[in-house]
């Protein structure tokens, strides 16, 4: 008697958490908010959303409606725009994307480095699809924002898991302050302590968190040491995203989406 209580038991808990996992928590948006002490870039206020990999407009339509809540100068993003494997084809075209993307309301722009869900789609198509659309796609290249006279470089790498990421090509010609994109964190220990602050994805935090023992899985060589969050290392600092979609697997534990919002003190 008592071994069948807790086999349903056990039985029930699982089911519970496995609806949870998949119709609750990959469906939550958290606004997750920063301050980062740097006179350079002080009074800035910027959102960084990234990892979205669309797959239906209703969500990316709530996910427009909270960054423009935040009245941002600038919105940061470090790709995966689309969901899919394959050449050209996706949940929702790359073009329905960026068309919705232009609803974004921020003073200076959008700007985005790419991730790997963009070069199995068409890195060219989904580059024609969001310049079209007066978003600034940087890859192993930069460019700069003048607010008030003061330049703020923003400058981004390829995706080094189907690229070539390439640090010095990205922050030619850059001066102080510069923020930093790749989709990858595990670039992190190679960034110059010039780059006053470094923004990652990819990882979306591991997506299953089990409690006390970590991630599942999170994407990165160094597993849950740049998996999310504000890292702190050799005078340099990084923001890793866990993103607001999910990928491969459709849920979501101890590990809920987010729009991340930093502001520079």
């Amino acid at each position: 008697m008592k071994k069948t209580f807790w086999i349903t038991l056990i039985t029930l808990l699982i089911v519970i958490l496995g609806m949870y996992s998949h119709y609750i928590e990959p469906n939550k948006l958290n606004i997750v908010n920063y301050t980062i002490e740097d006179a350079a870039l002080s009074g800035l206020k910027i959102v960084f959303a990234s990892d979205f990999h669309v797959r239906d407009m209703e969500r990316l339509d709530k996910v427009v409606k909270l960054i423009n809540e935040e009245n941002p100068d600038f919105v940061l993003s470090v790709g995966d725009f689309v969901e899919g494997h394959k050449f050209n084809h996706a949940a929702v075209a790359i073009e329905d994307i960026a068309k919705k993307l232009t609803e974004i309301n921020s003073k200076y722009g959008f700007y985005t480095s790419f991730g790997n869900h963009e070069t199995w789609y068409s890195k060219e198509r989904a580059i024609n699809a969001l310049t079209a659309e007066n978003i600034v796609v940087l890859l192993n290249n930069n460019t700069y924002i003048d607010i008030n006279g003061k330049k703020v470089y923003i400058a981004g790498i390829e995706d080094e898991l189907t690229e070539h990421p390439d640090i010095t090509a990205a922050l030619e010609g850059t001066e102080n302050p510069v923020i930093l994109l790749t989709h990858s964190p595990d670039v992190f220990p190679d960034v110059p302590e010039s780059v006053n602050l470094t923004l990652a994805g990819h990882t979306h935090g591991g997506q299953i968190r089990i409690p006390l023992l970590g991630p599942i899985y999170t994407a990165s060589k160094y597993y849950d040491k740049y998996a999310q969050g504000l890292i702190v290392e050799n005078n340099k600092k990084m923001i890793v995203t866990r993103g607001v979609g999910y990928s491969i697997l459709p849920f979501r534990f101890n590990c809920p989406p987010e729009i991340v919002v930093i502001e520079f003190k």
